[in-house]
């Protein structure tokens, strides 16, 4: 399954809103669709967001004919896209590189060659995030203890990447190597992406996948029924303070209050090095339609007030060790994220 790709000068994307009762596909050349696509959440996951915004840069230039005419709408796609959502960092990576090549191709007077050169950071972008999955789900996997069965929040898979996930690699992984008895997945208000889609992914791996409503979970951790709790990430501070879906603060609290280590998986990518804590990341606001209404289905009165963080921050003293491309990171984050700035990639 591949959630984005390029092909013959298109963007192809799994539309997640469909999922899991429909599976279809959408292609486009206009970057105006892929903008809303992100804000629509048929695309979805911070690296994915990521992935699929360098892409939209590269469309923007398909029409050009000139290296001038290509950083005018390029330069204008990347406005527009970088104003889809606030707090995924892998959004703002990603359109950063793209305008680094922008900037370094002021010289070159071919039209075609800097068409390419943007392609290629592009695919660039889209395998390092491939390779990154991989090694999460083989680093990450060593924390998870033979015969254990794991919490998850959200979705953290394929569906939200280019490659198999980060919290579901690890997963992932780890049932390759039979340590994975099964995988308690949190429904995950006000969307469900839990229920719509970590379920389906679990499924589809032939992973034993138990979906339980987000207040089930305290209940799950006081009858010792898993032995981690295991999430991505959104954004994650110089400190270690971590941005994810809503709820995964109440959740890493109540991991907490019953001595079950809570891990954080993502790639090097989804640190902002530039941000001290996590009281510095913009925490995006949703509709209130996606609260008040389910399915198509109305569930609270006409005129009630609605208050819709999309993330919360869960604060670096109740995550155990946040599994990177680069390694394993342990407390004290600030000591061990400022190491990764002068190692070198993998």
């Amino acid at each position: 399954m591949k959630t984005i790709e390029w092909i013959d000068g298109l963007v192809r994307f799994l539309d997640q809103t469909r999922l899991p009762l429909e599976e279809q596909y959408v292609e486009t050349a206009d970057v105006g669709r892929l903008a809303d696509a992100i804000k629509r959440l048929e695309i979805r996951g911070a690296p994915a967001i990521g992935v699929a915004a360098a892409f939209g840069v590269v469309l923007a230039s398909r029409d050009a004919t000139s290296p001038d005419q290509i950083r005018t709408l390029s330069s204008r796609a990347i406005q527009t896209l970088a104003s889809t959502r606030p707090t995924a960092v892998n959004l703002f990576t990603a359109l950063d590189r793209m305008s680094r090549v922008l900037e370094a191709g002021k010289a070159d007077g071919s039209g075609e060659g800097l068409r390419a050169r943007l392609l290629e950071e592009a695919q660039a972008i889209q395998k390092e995030d491939i390779d990154a999955c991989r090694r999460i789900g083989e680093l990450g996997s060593a924390l998870i203890l033979p015969g254990s069965s794991v919490l998850t929040h959200c979705n953290a898979g394929a569906l939200a990447t280019a490659g198999e996930g980060t919290a579901l690699s690890v997963i992932f992984a780890a049932s390759r190597k039979t340590r994975i008895e099964r995988v308690y997945v949190d429904e995950t208000r006000p969307l469900l992406q839990g229920a719509r889609l970590t379920t389906w992914e679990l499924l589809k791996n032939n992973i034993e996948a138990v979906l339980i409503t987000d207040s089930t979970a305290g209940v799950v951790l006081q009858q010792q029924r898993v032995q981690a709790v295991i999430v991505g990430a959104d954004r994650i501070a110089a400190n270690g303070d971590t941005a994810n879906k809503i709820g995964t603060y109440s959740l890493a609290v109540l991991a907490e209050r019953h001595h079950v280590p809570f891990y954080v998986a993502a790639p090097v990518s989804t640190i902002d090095f530039t941000i001290a804590s996590g009281a510095e990341i913009t925490i995006e606001e949703r509709a209130a339609e996606e609260v008040t209404w389910i399915a198509g289905t109305r569930v609270a009165p006409e005129g009630v007030s609605v208050f819709a963080p999309a993330f919360d921050v869960t604060p670096n003293e109740l995550i155990a060790a946040i599994v990177t491309d680069r390694g394993i990171l342990a407390p004290p984050f600030s000591r061990t994220i400022a190491s990764l700035r002068s190692q070198p990639r993998v």
